[in-house]
């Protein structure tokens, strides 16, 4: 059974667990960013995407109480600024989880995104006792590529047609910390700068991967 999950806060910027109340004003905020974020949305290869957002909330709070995730509302000065999941988390010998995201573009540029990744992960690896955390990010979404360089998150591959977004499936790289590498919590390292400059360094033969369509392999025989 998941334990309850803190209300986290760094200034102007919170982060707190989602509750089906907030329903309403989270799909406002979806249905207004819409051309802002419909690139980096998540989508399924069977159905249309819902908004029915009731369900998704409660689907997430499911998950939640099986310690599957931590599905969480990140708000700047009180309004609702984005959504934040951490997902699959596992425990024992693994001990890891992934870590997703969106945001308004009117609260863009403000931080809110980079302190609340930090402030979850912190959390997961201190009080959940995570030992690593994953974001997945596609090419040509340059706002997350940001987040992950800010924070020092490492570069670790490239994942070629990973998850079905805006309509089909993308590339992804991805990026991960483990718990060794931020003793003093990420938030504390970003903000005393020391995150390494070249954390989060893509590869070129990554990139040129990247732009380059999958072209199948010939039959072998």
């Amino acid at each position: 059974m998941a334990q309850p999950v803190p209300v986290l806060i760094d200034g102007p910027i919170t982060v707190r667990p989602v509750r089906i109340r907030d329903a309403k004003a989270l799909e406002h905020e979806l249905l207004s960013n819409r051309s802002w974020l419909r690139p980096w949305e998540a989508t399924s290869p069977y159905a249309p995407r819902s908004f029915d957002m009731r369900s998704s909330i409660r689907s997430l709070l499911q998950n939640a109480r099986s310690g599957g995730g931590l599905p969480l509302v990140m708000e700047y000065d009180g309004e609702l600024a984005g959504q934040l999941n951490v997902s699959g988390i596992t425990y024992g010998s693994l001990s890891s989880a992934t870590l997703g995201y969106w945001v308004s573009e009117r609260f863009a540029g403000r931080s809110v995104t980079p302190t609340s990744v930090a402030l979850a992960t912190d959390y997961c690896f201190t009080e959940l006792g995570l030992h690593r955390m994953e974001i997945c990010i596609r090419p040509e979404n340059r706002p997350s590529l940001r987040v992950v360089e800010k924070l020092g998150f490492r570069y670790e591959g490239f994942r070629r047609r990973y998850i079905h977004i805006n309509g089909d499936w993308r590339d992804h790289f991805c990026f991960a910390l483990v718990r060794e590498e931020v003793p003093e919590g990420v938030l504390n390292r970003w903000k005393s700068g020391n995150v390494p400059s070249d954390a989060a360094e893509v590869p070129a033969v990554d990139r040129v991967a990247a732009q380059s369509p999958l072209v199948p392999r010939p039959p072998l025989f």
